[in-house]
């Protein structure tokens, strides 16, 4: 694909996409009676946020307890391993510990939150055996018998494998599973993606087949998929937590038709790259920019579900913006919910911060409320399908 020649239709995209989000909203205010009766712009923005925390039973995080009590916040992530103080056991001690946190937090919140891991397998699982759980394959092992075209048996043993994961996850109240990734391994020496095997193929067509394979089986698990990372991390050469990777050379179209082909059957949600690619935008990186989000992941692919950012304290996005103005370009990009994984960086107060320069953004009138309206449209819509 020949990004430099597509851009200027996708102004037109992204014209029409921002329509849809209108009609999205004015349709649920015809059909719910709770949006019908006018949520606070504060409520809507706190839906747009989730939050990662110290700590394996709400009383030891009290800033969370009071963010979800108010509505700041409208879901929560759930790691195994705390950065700061190296050490495990952040949030996961045991499968008993963990169905008891849950039910806790989905008690505090007005509205039920979101409670999401990545739990992919391989090197990325909160829940392991380590604390009680079994472990789950990489997706590199899951895709390793196949370089072109994955078999229908193979296609079902992933199914059933993500099947019997989502059962997993939502006995102990886990509601969103950050997964599967669809990045398609064309650097196998990329230090996040392929050197730990978290891809499931070098083929897109592999990746396609067995990455929407994974998603419906999360699904008939009963657990929300969100698959990541939009529009393909695969050929980075560089670590986002770390940096902002340039993929200008590396990146090609085709590692769009993982995304196109979980997109047509049915996912419910995208989680976004910090990745920068100048044919796609010569200044900002994917999560922050409209060219990217509206014109091609909406626009030109028509995902119309919710679009989710990596974490927004990752080095790619912290050491070239502030927080301010970091949520003001993602929103404005079209990100619905924004991640602070609040593990890379602890602040206990971020769901606060972070709210209040939401609300102060629109109140400025550098967000339009209808941006603040558009993705609690969706965000509702999204949690009406919890199980």
């Amino acid at each position: 694909m020949h990004w430099q020649k597509r851009m200027a239709g996708l102004v037109i995209a992204q014209v029409l996409a921002q329509v849809l989000a209108q009609v999205m909203v004015l349709g649920l205010a015809w059909a719910t009676p709770g949006l019908a009766a006018g949520p606070s712009l504060a409520e809507m923005a706190g839906q747009m946020l989730m939050t990662g925390f110290r700590g394996q039973r709400l009383a030891e995080a009290p800033e969370t307890a009071r963010a979800l009590h108010t509505g700041q916040v409208g879901g929560v992530i759930l790691f195994d391993y705390d950065v700061g103080s190296k050490s495990y056991g952040r949030n996961v001690a045991s499968p008993a510990q963990v169905a008891a946190l849950t039910r806790e937090l989905a008690a505090a919140a007005p509205v039920r939150p979101f409670i999401a891991v990545d739990q992919e397998g391989g090197r990325v699982m909160r829940l392991r055996s380590r604390t009680g759980f079994p472990d789950w394959p990489a997706a590199e092992e899951l895709g390793a018998p196949y370089v072109q075209n994955a078999a229908p048996p193979q296609r079902e043993a992933v199914r059933a494998t993500a099947q019997r994961m989502g059962v997993l996850l939502r006995e102990h109240g886990i509601s969103l599973n950050f997964a599967p990734v669809l990045d398609v391994n064309t650097n196998p020496h990329n230090p996040i993606i392929g050197g730990i095997g978290r891809s499931f193929s070098s083929s897109p067509e592999v990746v396609a087949t067995l990455g929407t394979a994974f998603m419906q089986g999360l699904l008939q698990g009963g657990v929300l998929p969100c698959v990541k990372h939009f529009p393909g991390h695969g050929s980075s050469r560089e670590d986002s937590h770390l940096g902002l990777p340039d993929v200008t050379t590396t990146w090609t179209g085709r590692e769009l038709l993982p995304f196109k082909a979980a997109i047509d059957a049915g996912c419910p949600m995208v989680m976004t790259a910090h990745l920068f690619n100048a044919h796609w935008d010569p200044v900002l990186p994917a999560t922050l920019s409209p060219r990217v989000l509206q014109g091609v992941l909406r626009g030109e692919l028509g995902f119309q579900g919710v679009i989710v950012s990596d974490d927004m304290q990752m080095g790619a996005i912290t050491e070239h913006y502030g927080m301010r103005e970091a949520i003001r370009l993602a929103v404005l990009a079209g990100v619905d919910v924004l991640v602070f994984g609040n593990n890379l960086h602890h602040d206990p107060a971020i769901a606060s911060k972070a709210h209040a320069m939401l609300l102060e953004l629109v109140a400025s009138g550098e967000i339009p409320a209808a941006r603040i309206q558009a993705s609690y449209a969706r965000i509702m819509a999204l949690k009406g399908r919890l199980p």
